[in-house]
């Protein structure tokens, strides 16, 4: 069985301002914002949340699909992540716009300002699940991630006509969309993700309570940054799983990618969510510790050593087996 993995490709141009934003914002002066922020450095990178994520799953050797847009400056990219186990049939290139772009300034208390050129993205509109390489009874997994509004609406719906299983990731998108829409999105999804804001946004945006949306999903996880990241299912008690501490907070840009990959990689090998959560945060240590979303090394000996410390020896012992023959 295989995961798909839809959203957007994109390459990342990543700057550091050695200030703080907050100390440049006017508090009555919020209305007029006009602001030019001087950067030490300049890093161009990979991503692209379903490219990021997809290339993690590969590090794990399960050979995800990526299905999503670009442009004809993709074929470089495309090397990269084919050699990191991706599959990158999925992918559409468009014959008239560029691949997107992510442009990110990162502060010293990691406070991040970022824009998005859509670019290609806008065209994964028109990519049909049915007509993929490989057959969608053979995805046991659709990751419906932040994409073109109308091509994460269209996927969602055929994984229900498909009686295919997916996970719904909205993150950042969530700010486009309107109620009916996000209602739509997460209904039936076996795995829900957001960040600590995206579940407020997401409550907001559906209005319903957080019993409402647990009635309507299998299990959501929200990521909390350095608390780690909290598994909660219906009639089951929540659970917090911590971070990894100790790691130097070199880059956030992609960290929640890496973390769904390791929760998802985990969860195919039949590790249990709150398993899986904690092998998310141990891969998301190793994301936050390198500049861009795919420069981290997808190393299983380590990997393992992190589980252990982080949350025991016994904790580790599931993923013996996994990591073990991935090593």
């Amino acid at each position: 069985m295989r995961t798909a993995v839809t959203g957007s490709i994109a390459t990342d141009h990543l700057t550091v301002f050695p200030g703080r934003f907050t100390d440049q914002l006017i508090p009555d002066r919020l209305d007029r914002v006009s602001l030019s922020f001087l950067v030490d450095s300049l890093d161009v990178r990979r991503g692209g949340v379903a490219a990021n994520i997809a290339f993690g799953l590969g590090g794990l050797g399960l050979a995800p699909l990526l299905v999503g847009a670009v442009g004809a400056d993709f074929a470089e990219y495309e090397v990269w992540l084919k050699d990191n186990g991706v599959d990158t049939g999925g992918v559409r290139v468009s014959g008239t716009r560029q691949t997107a772009r992510f442009m990110c300034t990162t502060d010293r208390d990691s406070n991040q300002i970022a824009s998005f050129y859509t670019g290609a993205m806008a065209e994964a509109r028109d990519i049909d699940l049915t007509g993929l390489p490989v057959p969608a009874a053979e995805f046991d997994l659709v990751v419906v991630a932040p994409n073109d509004p109308e091509a994460m609406l269209r996927h969602t719906r055929q994984c229900r006509d498909l009686g295919v299983a997916f996970a719904a990731d909205p993150s950042q998108q969530l700010a486009r969309l309107d109620g009916p829409q996000v209602r739509e999105l997460v209904s039936g999804a076996r795995w829900l993700f957001t960040n600590e804001y995206e579940a407020e946004l997401l409550r907001e945006r559906t209005g319903w309570t957080r019993e409402e949306v647990l009635s309507r999903v299998g299990t959501w996880i929200t990521t909390l940054g350095e608390r780690g990241a909290h598994v909660d299912s219906a009639g089951e008690p929540a659970v917090t799983v911590p971070a990894v501490t100790g790691v130097p907070v070199t880059d956030p840009t992609g960290v929640g990618d890496a973390f769904r990959a390791g929760f998802l990689g985990a969860v195919a090998r039949g590790l249990t969510p709150v398993a899986a959560a904690r092998f998310g945060c141990a891969m998301a240590a190793r994301a936050l510790a390198a500049v861009g979303s795919q420069t981290y090394r997808v190393d299983a000996p380590a990997l393992l050593d992190t589980v252990a410390r982080t949350y025991g020896t016994e904790a580790a012992e599931p993923f013996g087996p996994w990591l073990g023959s991935a090593s």
